[in-house]
């Protein structure tokens, strides 16, 4: 098992990236200087030396004093088994307590109906729970100004089948306007290809110069809406729980779907 791999099983099991890093360099060295590490991880040196008080403290690593320097090894193996299991114990008691924390949140939230729920996602993870909450929910019509090429590209190939399958098995039908491109033209049938015909979206087209955009507003289930950017380094979400702003963008939806700017 070569240090990226270490690295890699030890992040799966809670260590932090830059811990994990400086944990694995340190085993494959056997022992080392701060300044050592720093050059090898080509981390700062003073995050380093904070790293590696914390492992000492967590008893993955011995600090040894050698010639009025600091010097660490690395303690056996073994040690991450406890690791480990604080974790999960750890885990285990943040479970809980959110558990009995939810009656009160809910209490929260029911003692203001009329407020809009606004949640903020960011990166991929944050912008897929968006189009898995879309799938959720059974038997209702989503409407989406939308860009097909871009959403197609987005997600990776499992993801994306995945997604359809969702929507198919919850009977969810679906109208789009996109923009008019030859890879817009052909989504359904590259994308929705083995689905059942009446999932397939029902999709209207505005000139690419209209909406140039490769972003996504979603209508879906009874009262949400989510807006999501689908390229660039900071991916974004946003998705609005509310009734009233959720049946406005539904009434815009349905001018702009019977308008001459879009077209079969």
């Amino acid at each position: 098992m070569n240090n990226e791999s270490v690295t890699k099983h030890l992040q799966k099991i809670g260590m932090g990236d830059k811990s994990a890093l400086v944990y694995s360099t340190l085993m494959e060295m056997g022992g080392a200087y701060p300044s050592t590490i720093a050059l090898a991880t080509k981390l700062n040196r003073s995050t380093v030396y904070k790293i590696l008080v914390d492992l000492s403290v967590k008893g993955l690593v011995t600090e040894v004093e050698k010639g009025k320097k600091l010097y660490y090894q690395i303690e056996k193996p073994e040690k991450l088994l406890r690791f480990a299991r604080d974790q999960a114990e750890m885990a285990r008691e943040a479970y809980d307590k959110t558990r009995d924390l939810i009656p009160e949140l809910e209490g929260i939230f029911a003692s203001n109906p009329h407020k809009p729920i606004i949640r903020y996602f960011q990166d991929a993870d944050g912008i897929a729970s968006i189009y898995e909450d879309m799938v959720a929910e059974k038997k209702y019509e989503m409407l989406s100004f939308s860009h097909g090429e871009a959403f197609k590209n987005y997600l990776a190939p499992k993801a994306l089948h995945k997604f359809v399958q969702a929507k198919e098995r919850n009977g969810i039908t679906t109208r789009a306007i996109v923009p008019d491109t030859d890879q817009n033209r052909i989504y359904n049938s590259t994308v929705f290809r083995g689905i059942r015909k009446d999932i397939w979206p029902n999709i209207r087209f505005v000139d690419r110069d209209v909406f140039p955009f490769e972003a996504e507003i979603t209508l879906y289930g009874i009262s949400k809406i989510a807006i999501t950017k689908l390229r660039g380094e900071r991916l974004v979400g946003i998705v609005i729980d509310d009734k009233m702003i959720h049946d406005m963008f539904r009434m815009i939806f349905e001018i702009m779907w019977k308008s001459d700017q879009v077209k079969r």
